[in-house]
């Protein structure tokens, strides 16, 4: 099959009367219509002085909207999606961060993004819903400023070598990087998703994940739409209405982080009627390690079987996937390459063989080129053509994939190396526990030692002697948690995703 190299291209996919994006409550949008809106919005766009290129900030509540304007800006110009829950200081760093040109809102918004773009002279554009003509269609007014001069204001449909999508990385641990992703990288990422899902336009995908982050925007959105098949874009994850937008949307798959499964599957036994009358072809997980405790309860209860990726925002979402039967599926690993070359580099920067634990680095079409503004991280994450992950892995014989670590979240007590997704594995074996999150906490002679946060089963009970002692029988000693604190919900970021580092500041154990 030919592969892509922009969204325009990879749009093109699906049949004009074909239903390509749907929403709660009305009617959907077909492919000609989304081709037009687009069409429409690159145009609008260029008269605004807008064009390939030029950066464009979009802070809209998590709906189908927020999707369409990232097509259809991205078709045009350089989509930089925010998370509409920032506040005035999130967004005073990020939009002069990103050379914004223009902010597109929501009419009526009162959104805190919009005085920091006024105090930096950057448009704000209002973004009018209108769901008559179809789900997610829209329409572009300029509500204050002008549009700065210069910049690159090509108009027309953006390249391969323009930027498509433009966003920040976490900066769990230091000031947050910009990840330029050209149109061949979200492209190629798009396509690698429906490849290994084997996506096509008989597909109906259910997309639960936020449409300002990574995971969602490529394997959420694009990936379905590559493959010309169908996407269902609900509001914001609600676990009490997974169920019901499973009876409208009648999906054939659905993706999510580990934290969304684990939710959706202490709804499911109140709604087996509904699980049974819109059966899955597969169910995807990605973005964090889900443990394999998990993995068994989500087939059993969907009869579908667990497909783990991984996936970071520097590979345009997806690296590696687990295949779909009758390959085998490797629970604990993330599978195999889904897309760029994998392999295991030292720290000398040499490529290790299988059964070596290294850290992960990958090349291939859908990698960045490199951080913007940044030489120092692109001296450090880039080695020989390969980016470095971060991640610290294994692959074995047959190729597959595992994760040991997150370099950065390695533990060490006392000189004593352990990874915590060891420890949570551990502990989600006992019978009271739903789910957990091993963490560093600072320790004034040893450095480091670790803790966890648990959430226990509806009804049952555990102490943390009890499940202290229960570690112990599987963990050395130094690994297991010198605390456990009990909580109702894991502590998560914006996009669902658990965050250790930083967890025991957050907590008052630092």
């Amino acid at each position: 099959m030919k592969r892509c190299t922009t969204l325009t291209e990879l749009l093109s996919a699906g049949a004009d009367d074909a239903a390509a994006i749907g929403a709660p409550g009305v009617p959907d949008l077909d492919y000609r219509r989304l081709r037009r809106l687009i069409v429409r919005t690159v145009a609008t766009l260029n008269a605004f002085g807008i064009g390939r290129n030029d950066r464009v900030a979009i802070v809209l509540k998590n709906n189908l909207e927020a999707g369409s304007a990232f097509l259809a800006v991205a078709c045009g110009a350089t989509a930089a999606p925010l998370n509409p829950g920032y506040r005035s200081d999130e967004f005073a760093f990020n939009l002069p961060d990103l050379g914004a040109k223009a902010l597109i809102v929501e009419a009526g918004s009162d959104s805190p993004a919009i005085a920091v773009a006024q105090q930096h002279g950057i448009a704000v554009l209002d973004l009018t819903p209108t769901p008559a003509s179809g789900a997610g269609s829209f329409e572009l007014k300029l509500r204050c400023g002008t549009v700065a001069a210069g910049g690159h204001g090509q108009g027309g449909f953006a390249e391969a070598d323009d930027v498509a999508l433009i966003l920040h990385t976490s900066g769990s641990t230091a000031r947050p990087k910009l990840v330029p992703l050209t149109q061949a990288n979200v492209a190629a990422s798009a396509g690698n998703v429906g490849a290994a899902l084997t996506l096509s336009a008989a597909d109906r995908g259910l997309n639960v994940m936020p449409l300002f982050h990574i995971h969602g925007l490529i394997a959420g959105l694009l990936a379905p739409l590559s493959a010309g098949s169908y996407v269902f874009c609900p509001p914001a994850f609600n676990a009490l209405r997974f169920f019901g937008w499973m009876d409208e949307a009648r999906p054939t798959w659905y993706t999510a982080v580990p934290t969304m499964h684990q939710t959706i599957l202490s709804r499911a036994g109140h709604n087996k009627e509904i699980i049974a009358r819109n059966p899955l072809r597969l169910i995807r997980s990605s973005s964090s390690s889900i443990p394999p405790q998990v993995i068994r309860e989500l087939e059993q209860t969907f009869d579908a079987p667990l497909i783990e990726a991984y996936g970071m925002t520097e590979a345009a979402h997806q690296m590696c996937s687990n295949p779909l039967p009758p390959r085998a599926r490797k629970p604990g690993t993330v599978g195999v390459s889904a897309g760029p070359e994998v392999a295991i580099m030292d720290e000398r920067g040499k490529i290790l063989g299988h059964g070596a634990i290294g850290e992960i680095v990958i090349r291939g079409a859908n990698v960045t080129a490199g951080y913007e503004n940044n030489p120092q991280a692109n001296a450090e994450n880039f080695t020989g053509g390969w980016f470095r992950t971060g991640d610290q892995g294994v692959i074995d014989a047959e190729a597959y994939v595992s994760i040991t670590g997150r370099l950065k979240e390695i533990i060490s007590r006392g000189g004593e190396k352990l990874s915590p997704r060891e420890v949570d594995e551990v502990l989600m074996d006992h019978p009271a526990v739903a789910q957990v999150v091993t963490f560093a906490i600072p320790h004034e002679k040893l450095g480091e030692e670790p803790g966890a946060v648990v959430v226990l089963r509806p009804g049952m009970e555990a102490s943390e002697r009890e499940l202290r002692e229960f570690a112990g029988l599987r963990l050395a000693d130094f690994k297991v948690p010198r605390k456990i604190l009990f909580m109702a919900e894991l502590p998560k970021g914006p996009t669902g995703k658990l965050q250790r580092i930083g967890l025991a500041q957050k907590l008052g154990l630092a």
